[in-house]
């Protein structure tokens, strides 16, 4: 279900300078192309494009892909049993189909009350359906050749699924005999086999089961999809988020502002999942390094790690454990910055916000960079990732064709031939 709050209510956190921030017209970054104008008004209805309204290239799918989350507290169950049945993001072994369910009935009351907490869901669905529409309008004027832009959204945990975003491009008019060109733009900005990963395996699933298991590219009248799969130190990114750091230390009194510490924080990872060769840690790192760079390094820093789950070690070090850490050493002037999120949801709203500075005791010095959401810099900096994709020809990255030096996961092997276009990627049996 959308949210129907105005933008100042979308996060609770929102102050009067962010909210003009939304609502002006944002300057132009050296990164922007040709003086292309972000358009500010929140998304409306898109008429279905079909593949009669074709430009040389269009329409073009533009589909956003991240977790999701409930936008209700009574999907919460749902969407936790989703989440703890893939094995890409959180690996339980031979004992997933049992521990999983279990897992998620046992920690579904809980949830439900954190959602309750920040407004009765989650506002990702509002964000990234505002985020992909806005993009698609930027799109529209700076790459007429491709246009129109079609914007969708398919979460891996949540409404709308994969399934119900295939099935709308089918209704649409893309593939089903049609052809036309969807591009799969994930939005988690470093990739992960257990984020970015497990949504294009979701995505290649679908395909098979929808469309059949040619190869991708095939001429057969199936969807031609490519694949923006990372973006780590897109200059656009790293701006966007750097503003938000400059207007938090404006918020500290001028002669403390330079010693306030920066905590980058990112979901973590199971150190299982790290030790494979899961290329996450080092783009994160790398989206921070860049970050600093755009900062001139004005202020101390740590990458830290979020949202762990279960027994495991996981990459580290933790969030609340730095803070608590930094509190007992007399540091208690400390920003938290989301850099691997895209928009507020329940690490950002709940976690950070309600636990790790709530809890803190320091609530008057320990603060949070806002995140991205409606940020026009980081809307013009989608369309600018997008548009260079589409004028590269690329089908993918180069990086994404390589295979973590341990992964053993077959899905996933097959899931990088289709979408690097070099196989069928039938080698693995689509399960239900």
């Amino acid at each position: 279900m959308a949210f129907r709050a105005p933008i100042s209510q979308l996060t609770k956190r929102a102050s009067q300078s962010t909210i003009s921030k939304l609502t002006s017209k944002p300057t132009t970054s050296s990164w922007q192309r040709g003086g292309a104008e972000q358009l500010r008004s929140f998304a409306t209805p898109v008429p279905p494009v079909t593949q009669d309204a074709t430009s040389s290239k269009g329409p073009t799918a533009m589909v956003f892909m991240n977790m999701g989350g409930p936008s209700t507290t009574d999907e919460v169950g749902d969407f936790l049993s989703r989440l703890f049945a893939d094995a890409d993001l959180i690996p339980l072994g031979r004992f997933q189909n049992y521990l999983g369910p279990l897992i998620s009935k046992r920690r579904t009351p809980k949830i439900q009350k954190q959602y309750a907490a920040i407004g009765g869901g989650s506002p990702i669905r509002k964000w990234s359906e505002y985020q992909a529409a806005e993009m698609c309008k930027i799109l529209d004027k700076i790459s007429p050749e491709t246009a129109p832009h079609k914007p969708y959204v398919a979460f891996r945990y949540a409404n709308p699924l994969t399934e119900e975003m295939y099935n709308k491009l089918l209704e649409d008019g893309f593939g089903g005999g049609k052809g036309g060109r969807a591009v799969a733009f994930t939005q988690y900005p470093q990739y992960s086999c257990s984020t970015t990963g497990s949504s294009l395996n979701e995505l290649w699933k679908w395909r098979q089961k929808l469309e059949g298991k040619s190869p991708n590219f095939a001429n057969d009248g199936s969807i031609n999809w490519s694949v923006i799969d990372r973006w780590p130190v897109h200059p656009g990114l790293v701006d966007a988020i750097a503003l938000n750091i400059e207007e938090q230390l404006a918020s500290y009194p001028e002669d403390q502002r330079d010693s306030v510490v920066l905590l980058f924080s990112a979901h973590s990872l199971p150190m299982d999942v790290v030790n494979r060769g899961d290329p996450y840690p080092a783009e994160v790192a790398a989206t921070v390094n860049a970050v600093m760079q755009r900062l001139n390094h004005s202020n101390p820093y740590r990458l830290v790690w979020q949202s762990q789950v279960g027994p495991k070690a996981w990459l580290g070090a933790q969030t609340s454990d730095t803070v608590d850490n930094y509190i007992k050493k007399g540091q208690k002037n400390l920003i938290l910055i989301p850099v691997a999120f895209t928009s507020d949801h329940i690490e950002t709203l709940y976690e950070l916000d309600e636990e790790v500075i709530g809890e803190s005791g320091h609530k008057d010095t320990i603060k949070r960079s806002e995140s991205l959401n409606g940020s026009p810099v980081f809307i013009q900096a989608l369309a600018d990732i997008a548009k260079k994709h589409l004028d590269s020809g690329e089908i993918c990255s180069k990086q994404m064709g390589l295979r973590c030096p341990a992964c053993t996961n077959a899905k996933c092997g097959a899931s990088k031939e289709f979408f690097a276009g070099t196989g069928t990627g039938t080698e693995q049996t689509v399960e239900a």
